[in-house]
């Protein structure tokens, strides 16, 4: 079988995943096809790289998998990080130091670990979506950060639904210039190295596959998944995805509730007509 698409890329949360969690066996069916014909499947996401590579081994995938919107890049079976781009010290210092002036719950990613300034339901609810414990520093996990010398993938921020898009133009006037500033969830705004984004990452796997970005897909759910789409050569949106993010798509799937990661492979990805 010919495949139209050689190379399909998936966010995780809000777009493969369910909204109760898990991965539905139509999805799993779905990427086995495409993988067994030829295809390249692949996660990138936000979650951290310890968070996703379960779900990829799950699925039996080999090859590679994208963490931390794109600036973490690993191989599957080994481990070997292929991409690990981190923030400076004093950069991630800087953005620390302005969301603790904002009174935010706050992350810091290194590498395997989350560091976190609270002991609270946003901890607890992180937790237990991502499947990781964070490592308590204490409210000034800015000093944190420079006692220890740390250089993070992403520093993030844990928000109220309501308080999320006042916090995330805060933090764009200020560092947008700096940091590449963006959001996976109502609940989040993320700031990683400048040009570590989905987009990058897609173009990264597209090289490392010799798969041309035309023959590409992008699946995506939120803001973050803006410049995969973009550059994809078919960029979709999940129906339960952001407004702004299914303006910028070709095609609009059903939601992550109804399968729509397996009705893109189905479609697109082998052909089918549905």
């Amino acid at each position: 079988m010919a495949l139209t698409y050689g190379l399909i890329v998936s966010d995780f949360d809000g777009t493969l995943r369910r909204t109760e969690g898990g991965i539905s066996e139509r999805n799993v069916r779905a990427i086995g096809r495409y993988v067994d014909a030829g295809g390249v499947f692949a996660f990138c996401t936000g979650r951290m790289l310890s968070s996703i590579m379960p779900y990829a081994k799950e699925l039996g995938l080999k090859g590679l998998v994208a963490a931390y919107q794109g600036a973490t890049i690993a191989d599957i079976e080994s481990g070997a990080l292929l991409r690990d781009e981190r923030m400076e010290t004093e950069g991630a210092v800087q953005v620390c130091a302005f969301l603790q002036s904002l009174g935010r719950h706050i992350h810091v990613y290194d590498g395997d670990t989350v560091y976190m300034n609270r002991d609270d339901e946003f901890k607890r609810y992180y937790e237990e979506v991502c499947g990781v414990s964070g490592v308590l520093t204490g409210e000034d996990i800015a000093s944190f950060v420079t006692e220890n010398n740390i250089r993070p993938q992403k520093v993030l921020a844990m928000n109220a639904p309501e308080d999320s898009p006042a916090v995330f133009e805060r933090v764009r006037e200020r560092f947008a210039e700096r940091f590449d500033v963006t959001s996976s969830s109502d609940y989040l705004v993320e700031i990683n190295s400048f040009g570590c984004n989905k987009g990058g990452a897609l173009e990264f796997l597209s090289g490392y596959y010799k798969i041309p970005l035309d023959k590409t897909v992008a699946i995506g759910d939120n803001y973050n998944d803006i410049p995969m789409i973009e550059r994809a050569g078919l960029g979709v949106a999940m129906e339960n995805g952001v407004e702004k993010l299914k303006k910028a798509a070709d095609f609009v799937t059903k939601t992550c509730d109804e399968d729509g990661v397996a009705y893109v492979i189905e479609k697109f990805g082998l052909g089918g007509n549905i």
